[in-house]
């Protein structure tokens, strides 16, 4: 087996930097979709998926992976989304096993709501911040 490569100083400096800059952007846009539409980030990308996905509907293996959550967290988000009216649960078609996550008009409604206020969020605390050769690299 190989020596790992360890990072050097300034590479420990800058990961660092990467992820709490990466938390604190996340944190704040939390605090903000909580503020101002009553539902936490992961909640709202949820929405956002399904608002995508064919018929507004994705199995919930594919919504998992897609919103990069574990399928008991993702489960548990999906209950509260189903208390709120937001998305329902169908049996899937094709799979007897699997379930599909449907976004339902109301939660339509809700992402519209509370999207002009997330993409202002993004735009302030992120975009306004960098350059366009910045924003290129992120790319």
């Amino acid at each position: 087996m190989s020596e790992p490569r360890w990072l050097d100083e300034g590479e420990q400096r800058a990961w660092r930097s990467f992820l709490s800059a990466a938390q604190l952007l996340l944190d704040q846009l939390d605090r903000e979709l909580q503020r101002d539409a009553r539902m936490p980030h992961a909640y709202y990308h949820i929405l956002v998926v399904l608002s995508e996905s064919p018929d507004r509907r994705l199995r919930m293996s594919e919504l998992a992976t897609h919103t990069l959550s574990s399928r008991s967290r993702l489960s548990h988000a999906i209950s509260r989304l189903e208390e709120a009216g937001w998305v329902e649960r169908h049996d899937c078609p094709t799979d007897k096993r699997g379930q599909l996550a449907v976004l339902t008009e109301a939660g339509m409604a809700a992402l519209r709501a509370a999207a002009p206020g997330h993409v202002e969020g993004v735009r302030t605390h992120l975009f306004d911040q960098l350059d366009a050769e910045q924003v290129r690299q992120l790319q």
